[in-house]
C-alpha cells in the first residue's frame, strides 16, 4: 500500500507541476519526462545522435537519417544467457507528446506501421529492429579508410533511417518497414531494448533531440550576365566556324 501512495503521491505533484509548466513548454517536457514516468520501465539517460559528419556525410538527406548504433547505450540492462533485440521507432515532431509511448499496457513493443501512424505524424512506428551493438567489440573508425573495410564498419556502426523504398509501395508488405522519410521534416527516434526470450521492453532511450530533413532545393537561376556571356560566347564561336569555312 506504502507503493501504491507514494505512486499517487508522484502524480498528483506531476498534475500540479503541469500547471506550473507554460503551454508553449508542456509539449517538450512532457516528451521528455513524462513519458519514462508512465512507462514503469527503465529508461536510459542517453538519446539517438546523428552518425559521426567524417562518416556520415550529406547527412540528413532528402530523405534519411543516418543515426550511430546504440553501442554500450544499454550494457546494465543486459544480462549473461539472455537474447536481446534493439527496436527503433520513429515519429514526427509534430506527433502528440502524450501518444510518444511505444508499449502496450503488459510492457510490450507496439508493433505500429508507418501506414498506421500516418507516418509518424499521429504516434511512433517501428521502422526496424537489429541486434544488440557489440559493446566489447566496436566498430574500428579507422578501418573506414580501408576501401576494403569501409561498408562492413559503416555498416556496423551507422543505421540509416528512410532507407527502404521497396516495402512503402508493396500494398501486400506486412513486416517492419523503414521508409523513406518526408523532405524539410522534422522528427525524433528512440531506441528499445526488447527481451527476445518474454517480449518485454527492458529498457530504452529518451526521444532524440528533434532532426530535420533537407528541404527540396528549387533549381537556381542563372545570372543574367553569366547568360549574355555565354550567349556571346557561342555567337562568337558560331562565327569563327562560319569565316574558317570560307
Amino acid at each position: 500500500m506504502g507503493d501504491l501512495q507514494q505512486e499517487l503521491k508522484d502524480l498528483l505533484a506531476f498534475v500540479f507541476f503541469l500547471g506550473l509548466v507554460p503551454a508553449g513548454l508542456r509539449h517538450v517536457w512532457l516528451l521528455c519526462c513524462v513519458s519514462p514516468f508512465l512507462l514503469g520501465t527503465a529508461v536510459c539517460s542517453q538519446k539517438p545522435q546523428l552518425g559521426d559528419a567524417q562518416l556520415a556525410t550529406n547527412n540528413p538527406t532528402l530523405t534519411t537519417v543516418s543515426l550511430e548504433k546504440p553501442f554500450c547505450m544499454f550494457d546494465s540492462s543486459l544480462y549473461p544467457n539472455r537474447s536481446y533485440t534493439i527496436y527503433l521507432y520513429v515519429m514526427k515532431e509534430s506527433a502528440s507528446a502524450m501518444s510518444s509511448l511505444v508499449t502496450d499496457d503488459s510492457n510490450k513493443p507496439l508493433g505500429s506501421t508507418f501506414q498506421q501512424t500516418s507516418r509518424g505524424q499521429l504516434r511512433p512506428y517501428n521502422a526496424a529492429f537489429f541486434d544488440v551493438p557489440d559493446c566489447a567489440v566496436p566498430p574500428r573508425l579507422a578501418d573506414v579508410r580501408s576501401f576494403v573495410h569501409a561498408s562492413y564498419v559503416l555498416k556496423q556502426y551507422l543505421f540509416r533511417v528512410g532507407d527502404d523504398g521497396t516495402c512503402l509501395y508493396d500494398p501486400n508488405f506486412l513486416g517492419v518497414c523503414n521508409p523513406p522519410l518526408a523532405p524539410d521534416t522534422t522528427y525524433r527516434f528512440k531506441y528499445v531494448l526488447v527481451d527476445n526470450s518474454e517480449g518485454m521492453v527492458k529498457d530504452q532511450t529518451l526521444w532524440s533531440d528533434p532532426i530535420k530533413t533537407r528541404r527540396a532545393k528549387l533549381p537556381m537561376k542563372i545570372d543574367t550576365c553569366v547568360l549574355v556571356f555565354l550567349l556571346l560566347t557561342g555567337f562568337l564561336a558560331s562565327v569563327q566556324s562560319f569565316s574558317d569555312t570560307k
